[in-house]
């Protein structure tokens, strides 16, 4: 049997089967393919860790190492008890403490008020919602530091002065705005046939809310208590104001006190406990880092 030699002719109608030939154009190659792509990533890869392995060589160095050699040097000892007296003579371990108690309940407070209202904002019907909503969002533009005097007074007459208790409340405060927002956001997600069902089935708005909307929004949870977290942990400005006795600082003021005699800097400590702080902290992305990617899309997509 004859083949049509002709690629105008092959494969068009009537050509009993026959492959068609192939057009003359070269195929595109796929983005992932270009090698400009992958220099890309290699060069944004090595932006992203090597100020990470600086850090970690730098935490080993000895003070002399850091003050007479190059800033870009290995280190000539490597001193792996920096690390050992950032975490004793530095009191890292307390100043995580601290920072985990005043954290996490505000986390928790900042998470549960942040749903409920977003909740009430989103799903419930009522009069007035909406400037609520712009209540909230009008507390997005305050500025920390507009509040930072008048909340000092009021925590030293109410005898909150000494204790956690100011980090706490006023975290939650200033955390409040952003989740209610985005709460709110992640609620429209939601179908509504859902809540609908259950009044239906006699369910009440509390039982609505415990179990039908917060299983719907967990990722979204995850995220945004995330994001709050790592706002909270990385604070130095409120802390510092209102931490008045040294047993009560975090870790982010603790990082103040690596000093010496006459105002020395002990830089092989004090990077030893930045590493500490740093990558703890990565570490807890790192693990969450699938969950905070489906939050941050849920709330992208109606339906």
């Amino acid at each position: 049997m004859a083949v049509d030699s002709n690629p105008k002719t092959a494969g068009g109608p009537g050509s009993g089967g026959r492959i068609p030939a192939p057009s003359g154009r070269p195929l595109r190659r796929r983005p992932g393919n270009r090698p400009w792509v992958a220099l890309l990533v290699a060069l944004l890869l090595v932006v992203e860790v090597y100020p990470l392995v600086w850090m970690f060589l730098t935490s080993l160095k000895s003070n002399s190492d850091y003050l007479n050699n190059s800033t870009w040097s290995l280190p000539t000892s490597w001193e792996w008890g920096n690390y050992t007296e950032a975490w004793t003579t530095g009191n890292i371990g307390l100043y995580i403490q601290n920072s985990l108690l005043a954290v996490l309940p505000a986390l928790a407070l900042i998470l549960l008020l942040g749903t409920a209202a977003g909740f009430a904002l989103q799903v419930m019907v009522w009069k007035g919602r909406n400037l609520t909503l712009l209540v909230f969002l009008a507390g997005m533009m305050v500025p920390p530091q507009m509040i930072l005097l008048p909340l000092f007074t009021v925590y030293f007459r109410t005898g909150l002065s000494g204790t956690l208790w100011p980090l706490i409340l006023t975290y939650t405060g200033t955390g409040l705005p952003l989740t209610v927002f985005m709460m709110a956001t992640y609620y429209k997600t939601v179908p509504r046939e859902l809540f609908e069902a259950a009044t239906i089935d006699g369910a009440g708005i509390l039982r609505a809310f415990w179990t039908i909307s917060l299983p719907m929004v967990r990722n979204a949870l995850l995220t945004v208590g995330l994001v709050q977290f790592f706002f909270i942990w990385n604070d130095l400005l409120i802390a510092l104001t209102f931490t008045n006795n040294q047993d009560l600082r975090t870790i982010q003021v603790g990082l103040l006190n690596f000093t010496g005699d006459f105002g020395a800097t002990q830089y092989g400590p004090l990077f030893a406990a930045i590493c500490i702080n740093v990558f703890g902290t990565l570490v807890i992305y790192l693990f969450l880092n699938q969950k905070v990617m489906k939050g941050l899309t849920s709330g992208a997509v109606k339906g």
